[in-house]
């Protein structure tokens, strides 16, 4: 199979079995979640203060807090427990809120009226619209910069070493050559016909990026993981990226406001390059499943004996709402 193929030997018809195979229930994930979630919320307020210079920490709250389905830091901790190391170890926490801070600050300048002029985040009005666009910029700047605060305590917490490799895998991901990137594309692309390669490349940095980044900073918080197990977890967290993206294409589509938390049917409005404009929803919804197959099968090559979490997560992006 060709990266990213859709053809009779995709193994679309496979992905069901092998994901409950690998996986575990909803109730299973729920529960595994349920004290994840909470604790990775405990961190983030802990870490912003709402007490801050011209109430910047209340836009920056505002941003971060009670909000979004915090895959990212769930990736982070899922993956941290597959190669073996206690989710709860400050290492993996530290990156879980790391990459969620600067998930945050990436949706608060998407939103603002220069980029995607948006209204609504979550459910609740965007923050240039609760808190105007200068606070908006600052808020996050401010979220950007303690992303990379929260992956360098003190070095008797966390080896120095897993320090750097986390805030230069951060540091690249959220960067030109990843989620930067990949916003420069798509504001540049409005009303272009890309080419299957051309919007795969846009979707791979803009959304990719930092879901590849939140499996590889869960590795990396243990050293000496083996380099195929570490290339194997890099092909999951590329094909689960990819397909996070293109659900989120067919979601615009066939969702409403209500359920996604933010305005539906944007993509078409603006005449963006989506998976669904170029290959039509069927085939859309065929190709999220298609690189669901493919990031099972790179989870189970990783040889890892603890991989039910993340098997669970990626069935989850694919089958939202779809």
């Amino acid at each position: 199979q060709t990266e990213g193929g859709r053809g009779p030997n995709s193994g679309v018809g496979r992905w069901a079995t092998q994901a409950l195979e690998w996986g575990m229930s909803g109730m299973e994930l729920s529960r595994w979640m349920t004290p994840h979630l909470a604790r990775v919320e405990a961190a983030l307020s802990a870490h912003i203060q709402a007490q801050s210079p011209a109430a910047l920490g209340e836009a920056m709250r505002y941003a971060v807090l009670d909000g979004g389905k915090r895959l990212r830091p769930l990736l982070v901790l899922a993956t941290a427990e597959a190669v073996g190391l206690d989710s709860q170890s400050p290492a993996a926490m530290n990156a879980a809120c790391a990459i969620e801070a600067i998930h945050a600050y990436s949706l608060v300048h998407d939103d603002m009226p220069c980029m995607d002029n948006d209204v609504l985040r979550r459910g609740k009005p965007t923050v240039h619209v609760q808190f105007g666009e200068a606070q908006a910029l600052l808020a996050g700047d401010a979220l950007q910069t303690m992303a990379f605060e929260m992956l360098t305590p003190d070095p008797a917490q966390v080896d120095p070493l897993v320090q750097a490799t986390c805030v230069a895998l951060l540091a690249r991901a959220s960067g030109y050559q990843g989620m930067a990137g990949g916003q420069a594309i798509d504001l540049a692309s409005g009303g272009q016909r890309l080419t299957e390669d051309q919007l795969r490349q846009m979707h791979r940095l803009k959304t990719g990026a930092l879901l590849l980044c939140s499996v590889q900073m869960g590795a990396a918080c243990v050293a000496g993981v083996p380099a195929p197990v570490q290339a194997a977890l890099q092909r999951f967290g590329e094909a689960l990226g990819l397909a996070f993206q293109v659900v989120d294409d067919v979601l615009d589509v066939t969702a409403d406001s209500a359920t996604l938390g933010k305005t539906a049917g944007k993509d078409a409005a603006n005449d963006k390059p989506t998976y669904v404009a170029l290959l039509g929803l069927a085939e859309a919804k065929s190709y999220a499943k298609s690189l669901l197959q493919e990031a099972m099968e790179a989870l189970h090559s990783t040889g890892l004996t603890h991989t039910q979490t993340l098997a669970a997560l990626a069935e989850r992006v694919v089958n939202r709402n779809m």
